[in-house]
């Protein structure tokens, strides 16, 4: 029975890597899987795979036993990875990682809305870990963002947007964590600032 799960687990690994693979890669074939066990308890604790047959490892799966905890890939074979995927309990993803400035440090993350699109997407600006800067989405389309300019720990510039075009940016001038001043973006270019109370 452990031997049908672990081969099921494998297999729907190999299935998600195949899915992220550019078309050339593919061809290719499957090589083989380096599977790694816990040495007191037997347990299967990563499987390592080289999706592109280059002799690399590309794609590391973190695993529970059977179950899948996280993907660590290199998506473009520079030898550093720059996309981690972390699944939950119902071996769905929570969220996917990736590094902006391609360095093999993760310092934006991706959260799927029930679809399948991205709901919103966290960003470490200063890339130090913490999260200053929260994008939402909505069929696709990136319709507000929100941003710790200053590391106060909490949002000092807003911005909205429709069909993807910046359409205002509101301002914490004054540090009281509300806007104080608002720029309005108008189709035409003009800009119109105002005051809020």
């Amino acid at each position: 029975m452990r031997h049908i799960a672990l081969t099921s687990t494998i297999y729907c690994c190999l299935l998600v890597l195949a899915a992220c693979r550019p078309a050339a890669d593919k061809q290719a074939g499957p090589q083989p899987v380096h599977k790694v066990y816990d040495k007191k308890t037997g347990r299967l604790e990563r499987l390592d795979y080289d999706t592109t047959g280059s002799g690399r490892i590309d794609t590391r799966c973190f695993m529970d036993g059977t179950r899948l905890l996280r993907t660590e890939i290199d998506t473009n074979g520079d030898g550093k990875v720059d996309r981690w995927e972390y699944y939950g309990p119902d071996q769905k993803i929570e969220k996917v990682g990736f590094s902006r400035e391609n360095d093999g440090a993760a310092d934006a993350w991706a959260y799927p809305a029930p679809d399948g699109s991205i709901a919103r997407i966290e960003v470490s600006t200063r890339r130090d870990g913490k999260v200053n800067r929260v994008e939402y989405y909505q069929a696709g389309k990136l319709v507000r963002a929100e941003e710790d300019t200053t590391g106060a720990g909490r949002p000092d510039k807003w911005e909205t947007y429709a069909d993807g075009r910046l359409e205002s940016v509101s301002l914490d001038t004054a540090h009281t964590g509300k806007p104080h001043r608002k720029l309005t973006y108008l189709p035409d270019g003009k800009v119109v600032t105002e005051k809020l109370k």
